[in-house]
Formats: C-alpha cells, structure tokens, sequence
C-alpha cells in the first residue's frame, strides 16, 4: 500500500501535474512512504527469517528529509507537538522546540485553523498569514496529514507536515503593478478628459466661435502629444524590460551621440534662454551599447536640465574617463545644470516610476514622469550606473557611468 502511495504521489509529481506549492510536503511524504515501505519490507523479510527487527525510536531519517528543505518546515506528532522543524522554521517562530505544543509557539490564528482543519478533514489545507514586524512579510502555509505504514493518512496516525512559503516577493510585486496601472490610468486619463471637455464645447457653445476653436485646438493638440509621450515612454520602457539581461554589444562613440542630442535641443535651449556647452577628452570614448537607447538616456537627461535647470542659464555637460572600484575603465557623461536644485528627501526616489518633486510643474513642462525611469532601466541592461547629486538652490548634476568596450569601431561610424 506504501508503493501505491508513493505511485500515486510521485506520477502528478514528476508529470508536472501537481501545483509547486505541494511540491515539498509530496517530496516529504514520498520520503517518508518509501521510508515506511522498507521498514515493512524489512520486518517482513526478518519474520520470514525467524528474527525480531529492532524498531528505530528517534526519526533521525526523517528530521534529516526536513533539515534538508529549503522552506521553513515542522513535523507535529498526533497531540500537536514538534516532532522536528529545520533551521528556516526557526525564522518564523524563533522559541518552537522538538516537543513543544507548536501552536502555542507559532500563535497564528492561521495556522492554527488550518492545523485543525486538517486535523478532520484528511486533507492538505491551505492558509496565509501576515507577520508585521520586524518587516512586513506574507506566508503561505500547507498543512498535509501524513501517511500510515499502510500508505493511509488515517486515524491511526495523525502527523501533521506543515510547510511555510514565503510570498513576500510575489506580493511585493503584485503591488508594484496594481500601482503602475493606477499610476499609467490616471496620467491617461487626465488629457483624455481634456480632449473630451474641449470636444465637447467645439460641438456646442463654441461652434461658431472662431477664435475659440483655434485656441482650443491648440490644447488639444498639446494634450494628445502628451499622451503619445506616455504611451511611447510605456512601450520603450516595457521593451527595454524585456532585453533587461541581454546586454548590448555594439562598440558606441558616446560624444557624437551627446553632440547629435545637442543640436536635437538647441531650439529648446535659445527659447529658455540656456548656454549648453561640452567638453570631453581627445580619446574618443566607447562603450558596448545600444545607440538608439543611449540617445535616448541623453534626451532626457540634457531635455530636463534644459526645462527645470533653466534659471541657472546654462548646462555643461563633461565627458571623461575613469576607473571603477574594481580598476575597469569606465566613461563618464556628466549633466550640470544651476537651476534651483533638487531636495535631498527626492534624489532616492526620482527614477521611480511616475514620481516627479513636482506633479505641476512636470505636466507644465510636458513630463510624463517615466523619463528617469527609463534611463535607470537603460543603464541597468548596459551595465551602468546612474549619480544624482543635487541642494536646494544649487543645481544639480546627472552622472552616467559606462564600462568601456574593448571591441572597435565600425570603420564608417568612426570616420565620420
């Protein structure tokens, strides 16, 4: 009956039919059916053979199987007490002991209702829970009764294995998404509302007002620029996600990128009034990268020195060469500007996504709030690195660190 139950266990298992959740109590109670079968083989063989055969008194073989798990996992003997735990379940109740009553150690209301349903049921039960201090973290826990010598969970023996997963990460998660729809939904929203009002008005009061429709059209316009902005920022920020551990390897000169980037915002830079100037070393700096994406970090970096740096009237952005921590030689892109700077309290947070020190004066400039975000993500696949350093009234200075490459040129780029 053992081997029917281990059969049993192990076809959905090794199938791939069996949720990963009950994966480690099934390994567990796979162990321990082969473990009971061999004894019974065994007693059976000394039957046959006249002699008695010693019954073992500790479940060294077992509280081995549990040590070895890499989930926090407790074994409870038919009154609830500790058959054996290994070290991770100490993280979860530090003062459960073998031979303790468990549910006074755990003390999770949970715990103790899937314990009991178990306990009646004959049946793996499932419960979650949360634990709120020192952190913050989330359980999942299956409690599984355990088979009899013959393959049964029966009446006869009552173990409980209970098994601990930690949901922490996938909840964390879930978070971060249910945040960045909301967050994507709402700066969507926003000027499909205003498309809407002012469609509205030119089907109505305004229909005949000239002045008014071009005014408004004028709005308009603007608006649906601004959502064209977020969708693009969404999608190059979903695509750069996706190529995240895919790094690039085309060698990349970075000061004709920065000068084509330059000349890209010069419109930009007489209307706010600002001098942009750049200085960079003789050697030319090259690095394995992806063009399109560095251009795309420097569009950023140089387009909001630009816009919220324009009081200090001019931006320098210096290029060089350095070596890490690790002696690899890396180039270094500096953007200074000498607006008004930014407060300590926001430089953790600025390439979150959708956060900006100043939700008013952001949409005012035509942000979406993903810009930072994006270059975080880019300098991540190219293996970068990303220095904001900035005081209130002092301006402030975005640094991009990249390895260099060792690969060379392509003749043509190089050359021109």
């Amino acid at each position: 009956m053992a081997a029917i139950a281990a059969v049993t266990i192990a076809v959905p298992l090794f199938s791939g039919g069996l949720r990963p959740a009950l994966a480690v109590p099934a390994l567990v109670i796979l162990a321990v059916a082969a473990w009971y079968f061999s004894r019974l083989q065994a007693s059976n063989d000394s039957a046959a053979s006249g002699n008695a055969l010693p019954i073992p008194q500790d479940d060294h073989f077992l509280a081995d199987v549990i040590g070895a798990l890499p989930d926090p996992t407790i074994l409870l003997d038919t009154d609830g007490r500790v058959v054996t735990l290994n070290a991770m379940a100490s993280t979860i109740a530090p003062s459960l002991r073998p031979g303790e009553l468990a549910m006074l150690a755990l003390r999770i209301p949970e715990v103790v209702d899937a314990v009991r349903r178990a306990g009646v049921s004959r049946r793996p039960e499932r419960a979650e829970f949360a634990e709120r201090v020192p952190s913050e973290r989330w359980f999942e826990v299956i409690v599984t009764p355990m088979p009899d010598e013959d393959g049964h969970a029966g009446r006869s023996t009552q173990r409980l294995l209970l098994t601990f997963r930690d949901l922490s990460p996938i909840r964390r998660v879930e978070e971060m998404r249910v945040d960045f729809v909301a967050n994507a939904s709402h700066e969507l929203r926003t000027p499909l509302a205003a498309l809407s009002g002012f469609i509205e008005t030119l089907k109505g009061p305004a229909r005949n007002d000239t002045a008014a429709r071009e005014r408004f059209l004028d709005i308009m316009e603007a608006q649906a620029k601004r959502m064209a902005r977020l969708i693009d920022d969404l999608l190059s920020l979903s695509r750069i996600e996706l190529s995240a551990h895919v790094r690039p390897q085309t060698p990349v000169e970075l000061l004709p990128i920065i000068r084509q980037v330059v000349d890209a915002l010069q419109m930009l830079a007489r209307d706010r009034g600002v001098t942009v100037t750049v200085s960079a070393p003789k050697e030319p700096l090259v690095v394995s990268g992806d063009r399109d994406e560095l251009t795309r970090v420097f569009e950023n970096l140089i387009e909001n020195a630009l816009k919220y740096g324009a009081s200090g009237k001019r931006v320098e952005i210096t290029l060089s060469r350095a070596f890490n921590v690790s002696g690899g030689e890396e180039a270094v892109a500096a953007v200074r500007d000498y607006g008004p700077g930014i407060s300590g309290e926001h430089l953790p947070r600025l390439t979150e996504r959708f956060y900006r020190v100043d939700v008013t004066e952001s949409r005012a400039q035509g942000g979406t709030g993903l810009g930072l975000a994006l270059v975080k993500h880019i300098m991540n696949r190219h293996r970068g690195r990303l220095n904001i350093e900035s005081r209130s009234g002092e301006g402030a200075t975005f640094t991009v660190r990249l390895p260099m490459s060792t690969g060379l040129m392509p003749a043509t780029r190089k050359n021109s």
